[in-house]
């Protein structure tokens, strides 16, 4: 049970470790380190190397934008594989409803709790 944990709090924190490198070592804003992160998920999991790492390391690969990137990636895949073209437009929105939907309903319930504030 330790070692899973240890696993994922390992994999999590280098992936955000990479991050932070990122942010405090170039010129790249937040915005294109996060598409960078989303892109690398689905590029990674499109040529079998995530699937590894989240079959190691579990939350702490699929928790981190990494793994939206690979949510995007295998529920694209498999909607082509079950509906064919159709599901290459539809698979990736489907298979991130869950997780788009639930940012979306906490942002709006934290925007009602905190009033925003000009700099």
């Amino acid at each position: 049970m330790f070692i899973e944990y240890l696993k994922v709090f390992l994999v999590g924190g280098i992936i955000c470790a990479i991050a932070q490198v990122l942010i405090d070592k170039t010129a790249m804003t937040g915005a294109r380190i996060l598409v960078s992160f989303v892109v690398a998920g689905v590029v990674l999991t499109g040529i079998g190397v995530y699937q590894r790492l989240v079959d190691f390391a579990s939350a702490g690969a699929t928790v981190p934008i990494v793994g939206f990137g690979y949510t995007l990636a295998t529920a694209t895949k498999e909607a082509v594989d079950k509906e064919g073209l159709l599901g290459a437009l539809t698979g990736g929105l489907t298979g991130t409803a869950a997780g788009i939907t639930a940012a979306v309903v906490f942002a709006f319930i934290w925007s009602l709790v905190f009033k925003s504030k000009q700099k």
